[in-house]
């Protein structure tokens, strides 16, 4: 039987696709790559380096909320020569992270809703066949990963508050048994509500990604016992008070015990990803706000265990928070400084891997990340998926604007771009969370 979502998609999926020429794509540097929606193009590439920063306060903190609007009927996101785009999904509530299972059914995590929902795609990939709840009551669902990645027997679910999972078997749409609660007590309460969840490659640690509760660690005071007493007793960069195992990524084996901090110094993780090649976790960070348009970037990176990435008393290297000036001098020296740079306040979101043969061979390997887009630049910016640039497997510092578009002028957008996950076909879908629909990208 067609269900409502599979004939939104066969009508739009035949009507959208298109493709946008792009003509003599640039190589932005320094503070050109810093820019504004206005010069997104697809095939734009950025590369940002620390020493391009300007001073904090060069230019005046603003709150620029964008007014998300309903989809054009003529709005379709643009893409580069030779790459398609069309509408894969409608009519959801708030999707946000996507994740595809072995094979080949689409998860996502409708936020707002509460639930999972599982989407199968058509026999050539390009439309909905079917569609199902796979779990509902679930809070504030958002990171969803396979346990163990072949022939998994479970799907965990990160909530705001807790990490859940649900017996599976390959073609299930429905949850098969009642959920397990894994993890009972992930720091929530107030700030970043996102948790992300992946398995390292060897299936031994669970890490979960949990974002700040404020924005530059307001509410931290003193430490208990003491500043020296707290560093003896931590690892590099822990946070105290409302922080506590917050802005970081924190280490579980599968079963939810043996809980440890894995990574400290990153604001907000809101996208977290295993590279196929290396193994290694990375992420996709919300830097902090109040600094200026250009202050503080966001950033994607790989994730060493026991590093500490900044937040809140430095950033982007030594570089001093002037709202913590002075506070932490033990670290200086001592942070780890992220990968790529991103434009400041683009609120990176989701982050995936290509790992097919659908796009042209220079794909393979790179990365793909979800920008939701800024609220707090006077120029906005973000609003696009961004392409991640690797050679032999090492980021190179630059990132390209792989599909933009989401953007109607300086007021309005209509689309928030969330999730990123590679189909079992080698295309790219993409879900955004301001109309509620889901985007495929091919060739």
């Amino acid at each position: 039987m067609t269900t409502p979502i599979r004939m939104a998609v066969a009508v739009a999926s035949s009507a959208l696709a298109v493709t946008a020429a792009v003509a003599d794509p640039a190589l932005l540097k320094g503070k050109d790559a810093f820019g504004s929606w206005q010069g997104d193009t697809p095939g734009t590439t950025r590369l940002i380096r620390p020493a391009d920063l300007p001073k904090p306060g060069a230019t005046a903190s603003v709150a620029n909320v964008s007014r998300v609007v309903q989809r054009p009927v003529s709005a379709v996101p643009k893409v580069a020569d030779g790459f398609k785009v069309a509408l894969f999904a409608e009519g959801l509530r708030e999707p946000r992270v996507l994740r595809t299972a072995p094979n080949g059914d689409i998860f996502v995590a409708e936020t707002r809703a509460g639930r999972v929902r599982v989407l199968r795609p058509s026999e050539d990939g390009s439309q909905v066949a079917s569609s199902e709840i796979f779990a509902d009551r679930l809070g504030h669902p958002f990171g969803i990963a396979f346990y163990p990645s072949v022939d998994p027997q479970w799907v965990y679910v990160a909530s705001t508050e807790r990490v859940m999972r649900f017996p599976y078997r390959a073609g299930d749409m429905k949850a098969s048994g009642p959920l397990q609660v894994v993890v009972p007590d992930l720091p929530a309460g107030y700030g970043h509500s996102t948790r992300d969840i992946v398995f390292t490659k060897d299936g031994k640690r669970m890490l979960v990604s949990v974002g700040s509760a404020g924005n530059v660690g307001e509410t931290l005071g003193e430490p208990s016992g003491g500043l020296a007493a707290w560093i003896a007793a931590h690892p590099l960069g822990a946070a105290w008070g409302g922080e506590i195992d917050r802005a970081g990524l924190l280490a579980f084996d599968p079963d939810g015990t043996n809980r440890s901090l894995y990574a400290a110094g990153i604001r907000n993780c809101a996208g977290l990803a295993i590279q196929p090649a290396t193994g290694m976790p990375w992420c996709s960070t919300n830097e902090r706000d109040g600094l200026g348009d250009d202050l503080v970037p966001d950033f994607v990176t790989r994730v060493k265990e026991g590093a500490f990435y900044g937040w809140p008393w430095y950033y982007m290297g030594d570089n001093p928070d002037p709202r913590h000036a002075g506070e932490r001098p033990d670290l200086k020296g001592k942070i780890s400084v992220p990968d790529v740079l991103l434009q400041a306040h683009s609120a990176s979101l989701g982050l995936t891997f290509y790992d097919a043969d659908l796009f042209p061979p220079e794909y393979r390997g790179d990365a793909f990340a979800a920008e939701h887009g800024s609220w707090n630049r006077s120029k906005r910016t973000g609003y696009k998926v961004i392409r991640v640039r690797l050679k032999d497997g090492v980021p190179t510092g630059e990132y390209q604007d792989f599909v933009t578009g989401f953007v109607v002028n300086d007021r309005e957008v209509w689309g928030r771009p969330v999730g990123v996950t590679v189909a079992r076909d080698g295309s790219l879908l993409i879900s955004e969370d301001g109309n509620g629909t889901i985007w495929r990208v091919s060739r």
